[in-house]
């Protein structure tokens, strides 16, 4: 609100005029207030270092302003968020870790580099293998692309180890999203707002409520960079997959044409890859899910998978089709049996790859997956699994930055598929993420409302 221009003969418009500057009143008065405005702040918050004072260096600057729950002043590099070790599958490790991230945003903290688990033992905690994140992760490329958005720190920044406030995390049914949100603002503030540290105590950052839409998760999620080691344990397994596959291709075209141009046999050979989930821990679990929940399309077959995937519209033969399967937990042998004429099953055993897998624990096995799933030129997954439904995620946002904007159309580049949902002509129901969604629920726990 401008002030009355009686009151500004003092410094208003006179002046202005005086500098040469022709205003008209109103912006005359905003204009003062602008400069009012800043010498109080030159004179309440002084450069020097000192305790309560913001340092530049102490700030980094947030450029984007299309994310939610931006702070005023930026990321301070020296106030920070600690958060408990992150436990279950890879996956559900990816959302926890986004979620840690957001709550130190919404803090305007920068997080503490936390523990990943590198084992699937999240009921007895003295049985998890701590394997910290980057180890998994790059860190310098994770705050190289959030830079002005998130921050990760290592612990060795601490100044004062001792100067840590606890937050308790709530839970039961009578702590709601509303009261969850209510003692963050109240930690963003003082005194709990002049720690150095707050210390997160309590249950797992998965299970923490969530308050931030998909497209916060999707910034977080691109900042994820596999560490090269893992990387290039992928990259063996998509150049095994796609060699098969071209070979398989230049002996069909060598028995039809008699010759095979040097140009074809260049060119990434396609292959589609299918998350089949019907190990004996899933087929409980969905099985539960669908009674509790009165939905029948979570669980499917081991046939029903077969016959939807045979039936994807334009999909070329011969294709490599790679089963992404935990093969411990799998009771049945024959999934490589029964597939329709022209799609040829591999899991790693038959790729011969099982040796690249075995010399790492669960998670980075299951990362490993996860690129080889991602990077495939079609992926069919269930869309009531957080490992699904993240690449799913990562596979729309790679079709929106490539200018796709029919993501559902036939016809489009890098589609994905729910094996669970029946689509057209007897096949798996396209699937893409909605990005516009308030909160990752969809995602966390499955849902049959996939977009397409």
């Amino acid at each position: 609100m401008c002030i009355e221009e009686s009151q500004m003969d003092w410094w208003g418009c006179k002046h202005l005029r005086f500098l040469g500057f022709s205003l008209n009143s109103l912006t005359c008065k905003c204009l003062a207030l602008v400069v009012i405005a800043l010498a109080l702040r030159a004179a309440l918050f002084p450069t020097f270092s000192g305790f309560g004072s913001i340092e530049q260096s102490d700030l980094l600057v947030i450029h984007n302003l299309s994310f939610s729950l931006n702070s005023e002043f930026g990321v301070r590099r020296f106030k920070f968020l600690e958060v408990p070790q992150i436990v279950w599958g890879l996956n559900n490790q990816k959302i926890a870790f986004a979620r840690a991230c957001l709550t130190a945003r919404m803090l305007n903290r920068t997080l503490l580099m936390p523990s990943l688990s590198a084992s699937l033992f999240y009921k007895e905690i003295d049985l998890l293998q701590p394997i910290p994140f980057d180890k998994v992760f790059q860190f310098e490329r994770f705050n190289s692309l959030c830079n002005g958005f998130i921050q990760l720190s290592r612990y060795s920044d601490i100044v004062n180890r001792t100067d840590v406030l606890e937050l308790q995390k709530g839970s039961g049914r009578k702590w709601t999203v509303e009261r969850d949100l209510d003692q963050l603002r109240q930690f963003g503030n003082d005194p709990y707002d002049g720690y150095e540290t707050i210390r997160v105590v309590g249950k797992n950052p998965f299970l923490w409520h969530d308050h931030w839409p998909v497209k916060d998760y999707a910034k977080v999620f691109e900042c994820l960079v596999l560490v090269d080691e893992i990387s290039k344990e992928a990259d063996r397994v998509v150049s095994k997959i796609r060699e098969i596959g071209r070979e398989m291709r230049s002996k069909i075209g060598s028995s039809q044409d008699g010759v095979v141009s040097g140009t074809a046999l260049l060119q990434p050979v396609p292959y589609v890859a299918v998350h089949m989930r019907i190990e004996k821990d899933w087929m409980i679990h969905c099985k539960k899910l669908e009674q509790r929940s009165k939905v029948s399309e979570i669980c499917s077959s081991k046939e029903e998978i077969m016959e939807r995937v045979g039936n994807i519209v334009g999909l070329e033969t011969p294709m490599v089709v790679y089963l992404a399967v935990a093969d411990t937990l799998l009771e049945d042998n024959s999934i490589l049996n029964g597939w329709k004429e022209g799609l040829v099953p591999f899991e790693k055993k038959k790729l011969g790859v099982v040796g690249i897998y075995k010399k790492h624990p669960y998670l980075i096995q299951s990362a490993i997956d996860y690129e080889v799933c991602s990077r495939a030129d079609v992926f069919v997954g269930n869309s009531f699994s957080t490992f699904s439904s993240l690449i799913v995620l990562e596979r729309t946002q790679k079709i929106i930055s490539m200018g796709g904007s029919r993501p559902c159309a036939m016809d489009v580049r890098w589609p994905s598929y729910a094996y669970n949902i029946l689509g057209e002509s007897k096949g798996p129901r396209l699937w893409m993420t909605n990005m516009s969604d308030s909160n990752l629920r969809a995602i966390s726990y499955g849902s049959n409302d996939i977009s397409c």
